[in-house]
């Protein structure tokens, strides 16, 4: 009874804490930090669910209307009757009109989403047996991003969530994520910012975000792509201009043609 009442206090009482990361018993999406997410979630709030709780509440009507109605001590005569012209166009025509009121936004906004404006930062996720490497093309900047083990965490590091390098980024500026993938199928997921591309080896997907919040985000592989496909997060720090300069500025050390170095879990990805 006490994790319910949580649950709704958290749902209607939901701050800008849920933006950051998932939370126990949290319902619906994270708070969004982007545009991009910001318009998933109108859409679904303002759009599709009170289009699945009308039809949702029509059908149990119909469902309760039909029992009462029609049932046996009522009719002890059944009808016969098989067809209906009016019934049969009536439930024909209005899913159509339905669909084509949840095609028109959604069109528009996939088309936002796949439109990328002028870019400042280019960043390309590699998706790998299981772990995730990005490269700054423009910067010269190479490195992996391993989840940390729970016995290595920190105060306030997320579990199954926190890297050992995380991906930089400026806030308010657009960051274009170029995806693509070494072995297997992964997908590069933030729920934050209202994206999820495929990785396809071979190929190169690409999305984009811009960050309006200062802050750490995080997300996970989201395609099925082996035994620890649990364990490959995603972690995107988002720091003001100053903060990114700095930065860059010890990653082009850091990082610039860095070797690739053993690690637990290419060594079982070898395997």
């Amino acid at each position: 009874m006490n994790k319910f009442l949580l649950t709704i206090l958290a749902t209607i009482y939901s701050t800008g804490a849920l933006a950051d990361q998932p939370k126990e018993w949290q319902l619906g999406f994270q708070n969004p930090a982007s545009d991009g997410m910001r318009d998933i979630v109108s859409f679904h709030n303002n759009i599709l669910l009170p289009i699945i709780i009308a039809i949702t509440v029509f059908v149990l009507f119909l469902m309760i209307y039909t029992c009462i109605r029609f049932r046996e001590s009522k009719n002890p005569v059944p009808s016969k009757t098989t067809h209906n012209v009016a019934v049969e166009v009536l439930w024909t025509l209005i899913p159509c009109l339905i669909l084509i009121v949840m095609a028109i936004p959604s069109f528009k906004l996939l088309y936002k989403q796949d439109t990328i404006p002028k870019v400042d930062v280019t960043i390309k996720a590699v998706g790998y047996q299981w772990y995730w490497g990005y490269e700054y093309p423009d910067e010269n900047i190479i490195f992996e991003s391993y989840m940390i083990k729970e016995d290595e965490l920190k105060e306030n590091q997320p579990r199954l969530l926190t890297v050992d390098n995380e991906v930089v980024v400026p806030v308010n500026k657009v960051v274009k994520v170029l995806i693509t993938a070494n072995d297997v199928l992964h997908a590069w997921a933030l729920p934050s910012f209202g994206v999820k591309r495929d990785a396809v080896p071979g190929r190169i997907n690409e999305t984009w975000f811009k960050a309006e919040k200062v802050g750490t985000y995080y997300g996970q592989c989201s395609e099925l792509c082996g035994i620890q496909h649990a364990f490959m997060p995603i972690t995107v720090r988002v720091v003001t201009d100053e903060e990114y300069a700095k930065w860059l500025a010890e990653a082009k050390m850091k990082f610039a043609n860095e070797p690739i170095t053993d690690n637990e879990y290419k060594k079982l990805a070898s395997k």
